[in-house]
């Protein structure tokens, strides 16, 4: 695919990538068994071990979780109000959209108390290793804390095209938005109202700027990395793409990001 040597110009020192649409052979750039940071792409997959526990019945979405008032659903669509990188809570549940990693932990530790799983291992036998995963690990943080290859991470992203790990109702829920019409910011990218958001997933609908590109549709899905990393799901358009980095996040990447993305679903079509 052309438009993934774009890469070679990235001011960074590793790239890799991976592009997919079905009936076409996988897009691939640079070494896609080098193992990278994931930062906040960490959090698809937990999300995605929380659902599973949630269709095993160890959770459910409802459950009381975090502050009061709060449930699971509320930590996984960032709509507890919970603090970033604390658990002082900053708003009542429900009321905005504050991006939140220790929500996360917190869903961490609810999902191991519940099965008697430590979370990690929870996550490699119900996400990683179904998916063939076997350089994917959670050495930190629920929030942030993950490693990964392209490769991994391309099945994973072809799993979310055509769900096997959740059920297609389950699927659907955790790409649609949940507490709909809130505001809040998406890191680097400012605030947006509303600020659109799945069960894990951030869901594109009409922000702009961001990370993905002006020609995906509102229901793209993913999430990015501070990492210098992204996943995005395009359903409409029956497409996903993997890029890692080994450069943090910054002022480099967003026009990097935007074109490389546009320029993905220019060839598509």
């Amino acid at each position: 695919m052309e438009a993934l040597q774009q890469l070679a110009d990235w001011p960074v020192e590793n790239v890799s990538a991976a592009v997919l649409a079905p009936g076409r052979a996988p897009a691939t750039f640079g070494d896609v068994d080098r193992v990278y940071p994931l930062a906040s792409v960490t959090k698809l997959l937990v999300a995605q071990a929380v659902l599973v526990a949630v269709e095993e019945g160890a959770v459910e979405l409802d459950d009381p979780a975090g502050p009061p008032g709060a449930t699971v659903a509320h930590l996984l669509a960032h709509a507890s109000g919970l603090a970033f990188d604390s658990r002082h809570v900053t708003a009542a549940p429900g009321t905005q959209r504050i991006y939140s990693s220790a929500g996360y932990a917190v869903l961490a530790e609810i999902v191991e108390r519940e099965t008697g799983i430590a979370f990690a291992d929870y996550l490699r036998e119900a996400v990683t290793e179904p998916l063939g995963m076997t350089r994917t690990a959670l050495l930190g943080p629920a929030g942030h804390g993950a490693s990964s290859t392209v490769a991994d991470l391309a099945g994973f992203a072809a799993d979310l095209l055509a769900p096997q790990l959740l059920s297609p109702q389950t699927a659907e829920t955790a790409r649609s938005v949940q507490f709909p019409g809130l505001a809040g910011f998406v890191p680097g990218y400012g605030k947006f109202a509303p600020n659109d958001w799945g069960l894990g997933p951030e869901l594109k609908g009409d922000k702009n700027p961001h990370w993905t590109a002006p020609d995906h549709s509102p229901s793209t899905f993913g999430h990015f990395g501070q990492a210098g990393t992204f996943l995005w799901v395009d359903p409409v358009r029956d497409a996903a793409a993997v890029v890692l980095t080994d450069r943090p996040f910054g002022a480099w990447a967003k026009p990097l990001w935007g074109n490389f993305n546009q320029g993905i679903l220019t060839e598509l079509r």
